[in-house]
């Protein structure tokens, strides 16, 4: 059985999302065409959204956690991938494998790649098409719904925490638990770290214990650095929140030799003091996700230790709430879009 047209939520004229039907498209060279199961929503599409060209025909599709099945092959797509298979895309959407970044490996540095549910469409539809260097093995043991957040909150923190230069037993804080923090503690537990969750409010603590905090700062009532400097600083403090001002306070906490990790994006400047930085040997780094091989790990290490996303699911024509539910700050962590029976995805 095959279908000639799918759904898909694209940016409407107004900037809101609207459901619509589009002709199946074709892979071409290197290409692979798959059928979604499942799309993680991330706080990320709302820019994509609200940054979507409103000329653009046809309109944009955002998301950028997509698991689903193979259902075509283009030609020269690497015999690794067959019909029937499931993968995953995460926001980078497959490397050019020419570029001076990729003849060095740095693949997720290419310049030359789209980016999911940005330049290129994402996974809030029923069928998407993806360059082959950007698919994603997935294992059997997660569900796709399972799958879809580690794609990027998951790889994300995961290769942040790798970058760190913390080692088992050294005191790791992770300022925002939300999306991407709530996936940080887990990682950070699992790693051998000594974990402190650094919120606002007293309603998350019991969530960031249980996620593998062995310590939360409710910053309502805590001046954090100073409790952290109590606990003899941070070897690592990894910043999910795009607000500069929550992190440059947080930043005497940071150890000699210690590094701010920097995942979440603001608009605005971070200050950060030169003489600080040289005093002990600081550092500021930022950190995107990865390649789709370092993907592969983050998946593989999340089924060893039984790291998952806290997640709730909601079906492909509810997209636009589950977006305003994720701005709000309603979602608890990640939700993650369903499409329904896929029978016919190794047809």
């Amino acid at each position: 059985m095959t279908t000639t047209t799918y759904r898909a939520m694209q940016v409407s004229s107004s900037g809101g999302l609207e459901l619509v039907n589009r002709p199946a498209p074709t892979p071409g060279d290197n290409e692979a065409l798959i059928a979604v199961e499942a799309c993680g929503i991330c706080g990320a599409d709302a820019s994509d959204i609200d940054k979507a060209d409103r000329k653009l025909q046809p309109p944009r599709v955002p998301g950028h956690e997509v698991v689903g099945r193979i259902i075509a092959l283009g030609s020269n797509a690497p015999s690794i991938w067959r019909l029937g298979q499931r993968v995953g895309v995460g926001r980078l959407g497959g490397h050019c494998n020419e570029c001076n970044e990729c003849r060095r490996g740095r693949f997720n540095l290419c310049r030359n790649q789209p980016v999911l549910g940005s330049s290129c469409d994402g996974g809030y539809a029923e069928m998407l098409i993806a360059r082959a260097t950007g698919l994603v093995s997935i294992p059997d043991e997660l569900s796709s719904e399972e799958a879809a957040p580690i794609l990027c909150a998951g790889i994300a923190t995961f290769n942040a925490l790798k970058k760190s230069g913390a080692e088992a037993g050294d005191t790791v804080a992770v300022l925002g638990i939300g999306g991407l923090g709530h996936m940080a503690l887990q990682y950070a537990r699992k790693m051998g770290f000594r974990v402190v969750a650094v919120g606002r409010g007293d309603d998350i603590a019991e969530d960031a214990a249980t996620l593998g905090a062995h310590r939360y700062i409710d910053t309502n009532i805590e001046n954090a650095a100073e409790a952290l400097n109590a606990m003899g600083g941070a070897k690592a403090i990894l910043t999910t929140t795009g607000n500069p001002e929550a992190v440059s306070v947080l930043m005497p906490a940071l150890a000699p030799e210690g590094r701010l990790i920097v995942l979440g994006v603001g608009k605005d400047p971070l200050p950060v003091s030169t003489g600080y930085l040289v005093g002990a040997e600081r550092g500021v780094i930022g950190s995107m996700t990865g390649s789709p091989f370092e993907n592969e790990r983050t998946l593989d290490f999340s089924v060893l230790t039984g790291v998952r996303a806290m997640i709730e699911t909601m079906p492909l024509e509810q997209a636009a709430e589950a977006v305003r539910r994720m701005r709000s700050g309603e979602a608890k962590f990640r939700i993650v879009l369903t499409m329904g029976d896929q029978t016919n995805a190794d047809q």
